[in-house]
């Protein structure tokens, strides 16, 4: 069984998947990083790429992004630090991002060197569904990684029972039709995440898009398993340079623990 399909068995309400630039702030921060979201109490660690282009990053994530290509971060160097990631770390790690880099990598390279690091799965928002079906799916499953679909408020229920039968690990609720780092009420989008709850998904399913706070953590965990928080963690990383200290901090705002 999967590292993500343990934390599910474990764990099925208010599931906390923190996301961070790979990169960022400093070239060698990541595990650094990592290591203060494990301890700090996240569930998961969404590892990002930068990339020059990312469609469906909000200002806040594209700046660091930038940040982290002008510090010299590179899909070659991010697996080289995640040589060091296991067993320190222990919770699971996804890597999200975007086709272009991946390709110019090597698909079947890449998917060899992100399970070779230990990383369990992977959130690329631009790899359509047919690619997947026909080509790319069968690459990521030989190399025992886990893929996590998208779905939106629009994507009807026909698509979203298609996309949970093709996602393993979790669903990924983007909570509004925008870019990461909107401010949204979660309170406004229960009938979205009820509906998703009334569908009987094989897969748990996990928000993202707008996350901040105490408040809209417990809103969007109430008719799912959990959220995704990268913008809020982000701004709060800028906040001071004491990394271990923000996060805690961060984390314990959002928890209570």
């Amino acid at each position: 069984m999967s590292r993500i399909n343990k934390l599910f068995e474990s764990k099925n309400k208010e599931v906390l998947n923190m996301y961070c630039t790979a990169g960022y702030p400093r070239l060698d921060s990541t595990l650094e990083i990592m290591a203060a979201l494990q301890e700090g109490g996240a569930d998961l660690i969404e590892l990002g790429m930068p990339y020059s282009d990312p469609l469906a990053d909000g200002p806040v994530i594209q700046a660091s992004g930038t940040k982290a290509l002008e510090n010299g971060m590179t899909l070659a160097k991010l697996f080289e630090q995640l040589e060091k990631m296991r067993p320190a770390i222990r919770i699971p790690v996804l890597l999200m991002g975007y086709m272009n880099p991946v390709l110019q990598y090597g698909f079947e390279k890449f998917c060899a060197d992100a399970a070779a690091a230990g990383v369990d799965g992977l959130i690329l928002p631009d790899l359509p569904m047919y690619e997947f079906e026909t080509e790319y799916g069968a690459l990521i499953r030989r190399h025992g990684l886990d893929f996590v679909f998208l779905v939106t408020p629009e994507t009807s229920d026909e698509r979203v029972r298609r996309v949970d039968a093709l996602s393993s690990g979790f669903l990924y609720a983007v909570s509004s039709s925008s870019t990461t780092g909107k401010d949204k009420n979660m309170g406004d989008q229960q009938a979205y995440f009820k509906r998703l709850q009334g569908l009987g998904l094989k897969n748990p399913v996990l928000v993202g898009f707008g996350i901040r706070d105490r408040q809209t953590f417990l809103d969007a965990c109430r008719h799912t398993n959990g959220v995704i928080i990268g913008t809020a963690y982000i701004k709060a990383l800028d906040a001071g340079p004491d990394i271990a200290a923000a996060t805690r901090t961060f984390i314990h705002s959002i928890t209570r623990k």
